[in-house]
């Protein structure tokens, strides 16, 4: 066993999305994967293990915290303008080669990522919460590795983050179960997913099965979650326009109303395909639209999307928030969360009251030291 391991998990709480079997082996059930460990063994994220038949999980840390625009995670729909306090731990259940968090999601994995660990604040929910509050933050979001896998140390969070006033949110790979969503409900407001392909032969290369996400997605909408969906647009992997009209087709199938986000990739861990270009993501927001989906963004190039960055009213076409890049710059929806011109609804959580809506800020994230 590595120091690093040896390290982590002396940070470490029991589980609760565990099955105990005999012989002390255990079901993990934080994940899609349900890894059966024994003991002494631990599951494909590493950071979940079987000490002596208990099930152990990471728990009291955060390897990184920043205060961000809610617009960065990204969420175009769950009170814009606001601040986030976004933490994470280390680990993760997939090993995709374009990782942009893989200092922290392959601890464990990859010997490269072990120097994550040096990130490590050992921090009590309760300190985190107040450090969100103090910064004058809305929403704290679980990120950075897999939250599914550290669900348990976000709930304990999030129960503070709640009796506070606070918004919670995940951005995860989806890759969850169904008892991972009942254990989250009561504590969570909304749930960023990645689609990341619509080929299965996609998802296995990376670590999982497609199915698993697709149901991820239509049972946090039917749990009543908030759900934004984002596909990082990789050319040769999943840029195909018959792969795009396809997963903007299964969103339409669960609800016209799931923002959809469409990013481009840039060269990052062990991928090297080419950046892509503007060209490629408004040509994926157009099929989204034409698929019918209301709200479709292109993300991540600021002022080379066009229109992709604001949302328009589905009834009348008015642009009820106008961006550029992380920054709300305009906005017109009621505190009933309807169009101010025509009165339609807009699928969402708002602000309760419009005129608390930060517009024009600098969108500038800054790392916690808690």
């Amino acid at each position: 066993m590595s120091n690093v391991a040896e390290f982590l998990d002396r940070m470490t709480a029991p589980a609760e999305l565990v099955e105990a079997l005999e012989g002390g082996a255990v079901r993990c059930l934080a994940c899609a994967h349900r890894c059966l460990i024994r003991p002494g063994k631990r599951g494909i994220c590493q950071v979940r293990f079987n000490r002596g038949g208990e099930l152990r999980v990471p728990w009291g840390y955060v390897a990184a915290a920043n205060v961000d625009p809610i617009e960065k995670k990204p969420f175009s729909h769950l009170l814009p303008g606001s601040n986030a306090l976004t933490f994470g731990m280390l680990g993760c259940d997939f090993h995709c080669d374009y990782c942009q968090n893989w200092l922290t999601s392959q601890t464990l994995r990859d010997p490269a990522a072990d120097e994550g660990a040096d990130y490590v604040q050992q921090v009590s929910a309760e300190q985190l919460v107040n450090y969100g509050r103090r910064s004058g933050c809305q929403v704290m979001v679980s990120s950075y590795n897999e939250p599914l896998i550290t669900s348990e140390w976000a709930v304990e969070i999030f129960k503070n983050a709640k009796a506070a006033g606070l918004a919670c949110a995940f951005v995860s790979n989806g890759y969850a179960t169904p008892e991972a969503l009942r254990y989250l409900r009561p504590y969570l407001d909304a749930y960023k997913i990645d689609l990341k392909s619509m080929q299965d032969k996609n998802y296995r290369q990376l670590g999982g099965v497609l199915q698993n996400v697709l149901d991820t997605i239509a049972a946090a909408h039917e749990l009543g979650l908030w759900v934004e969906v984002v596909t990082l647009v990789v050319p040769g992997f999943n840029d195909s326009p018959s792969e795009l009209w396809e997963a903007a087709r299964y969103l339409a199938s669960i609800s016209a109303d799931i923002p959809w986000h469409v990013t481009g990739y840039r060269t990052d861990y062990k991928m090297d395909a080419p950046s892509t270009p503007a060209a490629t993501l408004r040509q994926a927001a157009e099929i989204g639209q034409e698929a019918g989906l209301r709200y479709v963004y292109a993300g991540n190039l600021p002022g080379r999307v066009g229109t992709y960055e604001d949302t328009f009213c589905p009834n009348c076409g008015e642009r009820v928030i106008q961006r550029r890049g992380y920054v709300v710059q305009e906005y017109r929806i009621t505190g009933e969360g309807k169009c101010a011109k025509c009165g339609t609804p807009i699928a969402g959580r708002w602000a309760a009251d419009p005129r608390l809506v930060r517009t024009g800020g600098s969108g500038t994230p800054f790392r916690a030291r808690i």
